[in-house]
């Protein structure tokens, strides 16, 4: 019987070199990793509520995982954010898990013109602003809480 197992190639040695080269492998590399998560969790939601009792719009951008674990992590709800926009068909309609924050097309997004939009998948802030320089033309501002805060 055939147990699966296969050769080690050279790019894994590789790879945990790359990770012993960096210091992921150590403790130390993830000291202060909860101080950063709470310090991030902080300074969304100061934003947030400081929005909301302004009576200025928040909109998310991007209901991928990591826009979904913050906003669980921080305890968002759909009273700090109303919605968050995606361009995926199959997302829209629904809801984020956890936070039960409703998926909207973009063109939600758009028709609002919200004060701020919070992207959410902030490695890709830059197409997505790109994207939307429209809105930016209109007055709406583009923020990212990781890595660090940011009015973009």
């Amino acid at each position: 019987s055939d147990s699966g197992a296969q050769p080690v190639r050279p790019s894994v040695e590789s790879l945990l070199d790359a990770e012993r080269a960096a210091g992921i492998r150590t403790a130390d590399f993830y000291r202060g990793f909860q101080a950063q998560a709470n310090r991030i969790k902080r300074e969304l939601l100061k934003f947030l509520i400081g929005c909301a009792e302004a009576g200025q719009t928040v909109v998310g951008y991007g209901a991928a995982a990591k826009g979904n674990t913050l906003l669980n992590f921080a305890g968002v709800r759909s009273d700090l954010l109303p919605f968050v926009v995606d361009k995926n068909p199959a997302k829209q309609g629904k809801y984020l898990p956890g936070s039960r924050i409703p998926i909207c097309p973009p063109e939600a997004m758009l028709a609002l013109r919200p004060d701020y939009v919070l992207i959410l998948p902030w490695n890709i802030r830059a197409e997505i602003r790109a994207e939307y320089a429209g809105l930016e033309q209109q007055g709406s501002r583009f923020v990212v809480a990781v890595p660090q805060w940011s009015v973009l």
